[in-house]
């Protein structure tokens, strides 16, 4: 399967773009170190990237489904490409252009992302789906690994500028290397209007009760636990162990748990996917559990690469059992109902951490992530349809 051409040119659009959204943030810190850009400027610029995102992600859905799941990643990616280099020309002049620009860039990421889930259900068979996941997670996860570090090497011997063109030159890679899909189902003469097929797709995640029981577990997760890595984390390294080296291992130990993860369940297919899936989910408990406690660095460490395992042991699962289960008509639909919730929680959940540790300490709250992060799996795993991910039973 990784050897198929479709899906190695799948693979590395979906890396270049993983690439390209990870590596903007370095840059843009980059300038700010070399005070082209300041701190002020790229938060407004981050945010609007964000906001990009998030609103284009259920339109993503819609057209994914209506239309070929293939163009819309070519659109998305070229507008993605083609918005950067006013971002160029907006750096150390205008931030104002810099945050229009990188509003396009987080539009054409969010627009990526349930077209490449559907896109990937078009290209690979049923049965080679989670080894197929399982590769481009792990695609994703090397990018958070090497983003910033092959960002810091070529910040060496190239400026800003030339940087934030190559997060553009990745983006065209990601539009134009894809391959078409397989012939997707009939679509209707008529098109309705957007909310009426944007509601399909939410009755469609209705019908599917594992569905909606594992996006509340993760949602409570990202919420809490996601949050206490962005808030608590850089606080306890500074104030505990002053120093903010065990802020960069706990981070590096999550990614490369997470990538030990990638790399078991492309082949471990245990019986009750479901269950296993979420008892995955629920090991991200350990890591606010782990700031709570006075424990020695290595303890920590542990617990983030335990998360991080946790996560992928979870995700790959989770995103094989909708391909296989949802309706291929409604898929792109579905996905982005799954990424509007789990990345649109990320930055709600951040903005209500930091005021709730000021107001009662980091030791309650990260008690209470910690208790969320186990009890949310538990709960999703008593919907008896979360036992194999599917409605019908299926395995």
């Amino acid at each position: 399967m990784l050897r198929e051409r479709r899906f190695i040119r799948l693979w590395c659009g979906t890396t270049a773009s993983g690439l390209a959204t990870w590596a903007l943030p370095f840059v843009l810190g980059l300038a700010v170190l070399d005070r082209t850009l300041t701190a002020a400027g790229l938060g407004i610029v981050l945010a609007t990237r964000t906001v990009g995102f998030l609103v284009a992600v259920p339109i993503s859905g819609v057209l994914a489904d209506r239309y070929s799941r293939r163009a819309v990643v070519l659109w998305a990616g070229l507008a993605a490409a083609l918005a950067t280099p006013f971002i160029v020309l907006g750096l150390g002049r205008s931030v104002l252009l810099m945050a229009v620009a990188a509003a396009v860039v987080g539009a054409g990421q969010g627009a990526c992302r349930p077209a490449f889930q559907a896109l990937t259900a078009e290209v690979v068979d049923g049965e080679r789906r989670q080894q197929a996941n399982a590769a481009m997670t792990l695609a994703v996860r090397v990018t958070t690994l090497v983003a910033p570090a092959g960002t810091a090497l070529l910040a060496a011997v190239l400026d800003a500028w030339w940087l934030l063109v190559g997060t553009g030159l990745l983006w065209a890679v990601a539009a134009l290397l894809p391959p078409r899909g397989l012939p997707g189902p009939e679509r209707a003469a008529e098109r309705a209007r957007f909310f009426r097929e944007f509601g399909e797709g939410v009755r469609e995640a209705r019908r599917h009760p594992w569905f909606l029981a594992g996006l509340g577990a993760l949602a409570a997760v990202i919420f809490t636990g996601y949050s206490a890595t962005g808030v608590a984390l850089p606080l306890v390294s500074r104030d505990r162990y002053g120093t903010e080296a065990v802020l960069a291992a706990a981070l590096t130990a999550y990614t490369l748990g997470a990538l030990a993860g990638a790399v078991l369940v492309a082949r471990w297919k245990p019986r009750a996917k479901g269950w296993a899936a979420l008892t995955g989910l629920a090991l991200y408990g350990f890591a606010p559990l782990s700031l709570l406690l006075p424990v020695h660095p290595a303890v920590v460490f542990a617990a983030y690469a335990l998360a991080g395992l946790g996560i992928e042991v979870f995700n790959v699962p989770w995103f094989t059992a909708t391909q296989r289960e949802v309706e291929p008509r409604l898929l792109a639909r579905v996905s982005s109902l799954d990424f509007l919730v789990s990345y649109g929680l990320a930055p709600v959940g951040l903005a209500f951490l930091a005021p709730a540790i000021d107001a009662f300490g980091w030791e309650p709250v990260l008690a209470v992530c910690a208790l969320v992060c186990f009890l949310a799996p538990a709960v999703a795993a008593a919907v008896p349809s979360s036992r194999d991910f599917s409605r019908g039973g299926r395995s």
